[in-house]
């Protein structure tokens, strides 16, 4: 027996919300791409930029996981890729071990000055229009 739903728009406006949220993503990842970055690396510099406003301020990797949208498995091999093209910077944690630090470079601060505005331009397009 099938059952019926009766419709209240909620289904509606959770597929818009993940279409727009779709489009974005894919639009972001188009302009960052000729910048060797895609969306979700630019997520992680931004909120290192903005969580860590100074060189040499660190975060714990712990407090991006649930911001970035990313299993930690996913974040971590993430930001292992941005450490190796030398954005970012990981270290252990001296009071617990098990914690990882990681911290934007002066390349990493860098890259995200150059391509903040493009990301910014794409949210204004994606969400204001």
């Amino acid at each position: 027996m099938a059952v019926k739903t009766v419709g209240t728009g909620l289904e509606e406006r959770w597929r818009d919300i993940l279409s727009v949220h779709a489009r974005t993503m894919c639009e972001i990842d188009r302009v960052l791409h000729p910048h060797g970055l895609g969306a979700s690396d630019f997520e992680v510099l931004d909120i290192l930029a903005t969580e860590s406003p100074r060189e040499g301020d660190q975060c714990r990797v712990q407090n991006l996981v649930g911001r970035v949208h990313l299993s930690q498995s996913a974040l971590s091999r993430l930001i292992g890729r941005l450490e190796k093209d030398g954005l970012v910077e990981r270290s252990v944690c001296v009071e617990d071990r098990r914690g990882v630090w990681v911290s934007l470079t002066r390349k990493g601060r860098d890259l995200h000055s150059e391509v903040l505005p493009l990301q910014r331009e794409v949210l204004a397009k994606m969400l204001d229009g």
